[in-house]
């Protein structure tokens, strides 16, 4: 049981992310909630607010994630600029994603249905985003638990000896937040959120590649080696 949640789970959690983002790709190319003459001034600063406050966020998750794995946990200045940052993105976040989610709840506009999935969005960031404060906050009071149960977790699956035990051993509160997140990343790609960070690389490649065709079309230039 414990290999099934917290390993089998978690790559089928990586699948569903991959494989949504790349059957938004080529399904939308995550065009749906972004762009769009139907998407109103809300909408667009939502996706600025959320898109700003979210990459802050996993930046912050990151370092912390990296920096719990070395002998010496953060302390002092990195610990205290970790949580800082986390404090003051987690509000335009959330008001971010209401600003893109909660407007097509209540009236569904440009022909956009409404889906599960919609309805589940806001719901299950406002659990990661609160879940993430629990913990940090219980981890004032206990450093080790985070770098010992949610971040040595989540780097073992990284390798090919992922480690469950260490989070079906793990405390209630931090097996929550991690089951939380797992259910975040499956749904992630079919989500209105999904286009944050994808759609601005979805458009780069594009240009990139156009403009590449759009040279690749230009007619040679005749030199006068040629017409003698």
């Amino acid at each position: 049981m414990p290999s099934l949640v917290w390993i089998v789970l978690p790559y089928g959690a990586f699948l569903s992310f991959v494989g949504g983002h790349l059957w938004r790709a080529r399904h939308d190319g995550f065009r749906r909630y972004t762009s769009g003459a139907d998407l109103d001034q809300a909408e667009r600063i939502g996706s600025t607010a959320f898109g700003i406050a979210a990459s802050l966020i996993v930046v912050a998750r990151i370092a912390d994630s990296l920096t719990s794995a070395t002998p010496s946990p953060p302390q002092g200045g990195i610990y205290s600029s970790i949580t800082i940052i986390e404090i003051i993105a987690i509000p335009p976040a959330v008001i971010g994603a209401a600003l893109l989610v909660i407007p097509n709840l209540i009236a569904a506009t440009g022909g956009r249905p409404i889906t599960p999935l919609d309805r589940a969005t806001l719901p299950t960031l406002a659990a990661v985003l609160l879940s993430g404060v629990i913990v940090r906050l219980d981890s004032i009071h206990s450093e080790s638990r985070s770098s010992q149960t949610l971040f040595a977790w989540f780097r073992s699956l990284l390798t090919i000896h992922p480690h469950a035990d260490t989070m079906s051993h793990a405390p209630l509160l931090y097996q929550a937040r991690g089951l939380i997140l797992l259910l975040f990343v499956a749904i992630w790609p079919y989500t209105r959120l999904a286009g944050t960070f994808a759609r601005p690389v979805v458009t780069t490649v594009e240009g990139i590649t156009s403009r590449l065709k759009a040279r690749s079309r230009r007619p040679a230039r005749v030199t006068a080696s040629h017409l003698s």
